[in-house]
């Protein structure tokens, strides 16, 4: 089988941690895989063809920037995209006649290279739906549905309608999110939604008890305390004045430390707050690259994923695989309207407070403090092979 795969991310190989990268390798087994992201201005890189192996294309387009960079551009570049990878398809892999069109949102501006790939080779259209947007955006106060900033926001709107019209199956990452795209999209029928979540090779990331003292000692974190760690984006989907408030709040619980790792739009805001509290049990530090990151948050205890009370659309973080695989127990501190929360607690692998009360994550924070983690690792690691393994969801795919 012939497979395209679309995003704005650049891949350089296959053979790399992330849950796109972990499917495409599956993938590339037995299919021919046939991957397309980007190359933003900014890296200075031409548009460039990798082989990798027998079975794994990676083409990365040039394209104007979309990310980090001024309105003008960042919509030049959004209304540029898709006529750049539609020439860049045809070009260099001309001739390949697609069987499967695979594709995560966001971006939702792909939506003509999904339309004219899928009507020429008469291909299979799969949408992995990773967010809601532009909803997500309106949420947050990113976007409004008025004004002169609802004229964006029905662009957008107009596109993400388009794009599950286009799409034979859509795949959600839960429950919640399956119920919201049909409580909210009247014309999508019930058939061509499915459960298909993020997902993973399961791996133990896990350490022994000697090379978590040798981690903690080389990233200067304590060695007699329960480390609550949080890893990835900090931007305004995760409210960091939120996340500030509840720092303040267990600033003297002694037996337990936070770390905070990761860069993102509100990371000053964070690091402003490092540097004038000088508060004794929390650590911030910058990104890191994905391995060293992954071996560092295994020598912590405890995962921590924050989500804005404002949502009302029901996000699902990637970042929960990463602390599953080091088996982290998870603290998810997150709006009502998400599921992950629930699906963590009831697991039996962690705990779910709402990101409205400063003393609940307290209070949560305490429960982490006295509870059994082993027992809750083991559950959680037989839930990561039963629900999240690449093996296990790719056939759906095929179906």
């Amino acid at each position: 089988m012939n497979i395209l795969f679309l995003s704005l991310d650049n891949f350089e190989t296959f053979n790399r941690p992330g849950i796109y990268t972990e499917l495409l390798s599956e993938l590339s087994k037995n299919n021919n895989v046939y991957s397309v992201g980007c190359y933003e201005r900014r890296e200075g890189k031409k548009t460039d063809l990798k082989k990798e192996g027998e079975n794994a294309n990676i083409l990365n387009v040039k394209t104007f920037n979309i990310t980090q960079t001024n309105i003008v551009e960042k919509g030049i570049g959004i209304l540029r995209i898709s006529s750049q990878y539609k020439k860049a398809i045809k070009k260099y892999f001309k001739g390949v006649k697609f069987d499967l069109i695979l594709y995560p949102t966001p971006p939702i501006t792909l939506y003509s290279v999904v339309k004219y790939f899928k009507k020429r080779d008469n291909a299979k259209t799969y949408l992995m739906l990773k967010d809601i947007f532009p909803q997500n955006a309106v949420d947050i106060g990113m976007m409004k549905k008025t004004g002169v900033k609802g004229i964006l926001y029905k662009y957008f709107k107009n596109k993400e309608k388009k794009l599950y019209a286009i799409s034979d199956t859509i795949g959600c990452m839960s429950d919640a999110n399956a119920k919201y795209i049909l409580e909210n999209n009247s014309e999508v029928s019930k058939d061509k939604v499915e459960f298909f979540p993020n997902c993973v090779i399961v791996k133990d990331y896990s350490v022994s008890e000697e090379e978590k003292i040798l981690l903690r000692k080389k990233y200067n974190l304590p060695l007699n305390k329960k480390i609550f760690v949080y890893g990835g984006n900090l931007g305004r989907p995760q409210n960091i004045p939120f996340i500030i408030e509840c720092l303040k709040e267990v600033k003297e619980k002694e037996n337990a430390f936070f770390l905070i790792v990761g860069n993102g739009t509100e990371y000053g805001k964070l690091e402003k707050y490092f540097n004038d509290s000088k508060q004794e049990n929390f650590l911030l530090m910058n990104s890191l690259p994905k391995d060293e990151y992954d071996k560092m948050i295994a020598s912590c205890d405890v995962g921590m994923i924050f989500l804005d009370f404002r949502f009302t659309i029901p996000n699902f973080p990637s970042r929960l695989l990463s602390y599953m695989q080091a088996k982290l127990p998870v603290i998810a501190c997150t709006d009502p309207n998400t599921d992950i929360g629930k699906i963590i607690s009831d697991g039996g692998f962690g705990w779910w407070c709402y990101s409205n009360s400063v003393k609940d994550f307290s209070d949560t924070v305490d429960k982490a403090l006295s509870d059994d983690l082993i027992s809750k690792k083991e559950k959680e690691f037989k839930f990561l092979k039963e629900n999240y393994s690449v093996e296990k969801n790719i056939s759906k795919l095929f179906k």
